[in-house]
């Protein structure tokens, strides 16, 4: 079967030791974690994981399903790109004195709609935001200055659906709910 990039969101309470129930279970399967975040969700009180893993359908929806069997999850749910908006950010440390000799730093800026968040004379940290092959992209262009230090964050990513999924998994759990004491 042909393998391809899943994103799987866990929502949950933000209990310790979640993200090493949720590793555990992929790694049983042979999966590599491609990455993961962690943040609040729109939800006061609950949490959202975003892992991300190269497989194929089959395995990854019983993957879904022994995470939601995890006490401490609430839903897990999971998507391809095209379910998906999705982000990471990265960042680049290059000598200044690299980037300035030439004057390429404006046009490489530019062409890949990056940022610079600071510039010392020692180093100049730039930002790019956008899909891992984009970040991707930049890094290799900036190897040719000499990168002293590089980080890409886990995906962020949203639904393409109007509301999240977890909000209508929690209005049915209180329509359950018995009334009075």
């Amino acid at each position: 079967m042909d393998k391809q990039l899943f994103t799987v969101t866990v929502y949950s309470e933000n209990q310790v030791g979640l993200l090493n129930q949720i590793s555990i279970i992929l790694t049983r399967r042979c999966l590599n974690i491609e990455s993961v975040s962690g943040s609040a969700s729109s939800i006061p009180g609950i949490h959202k994981f975003t892992v991300t893993c190269y497989s194929d359908r089959p395995t990854m929806e019983k993957v879904i399903k022994q995470i939601e069997k995890r006490i401490d999850v609430l839903r897990a749910f999971l998507y391809t790109d095209d379910d998906i908006v999705y982000q990471e950010i990265a960042l680049y440390k290059v000598p200044t004195a690299r980037l300035v000799d030439g004057g390429k730093l404006e046009k490489i800026i530019r062409h890949y709609d990056a940022r610079i968040l600071e510039i010392t004379r020692e180093y100049t940290v730039i930002e790019k935001t956008g899909h891992s092959d984009e970040t991707e992209a930049l890094f290799e262009v900036l190897k040719r200055y000499d990168i002293r230090q590089f980080m890409r964050s886990g995906r962020v990513a949203v639904t393409r659906d109007a509301t999240e999924q977890v909000s209508l998994f929690l209005d049915e759990q209180e329509r359950r709910r018995p009334t009075g004491c």
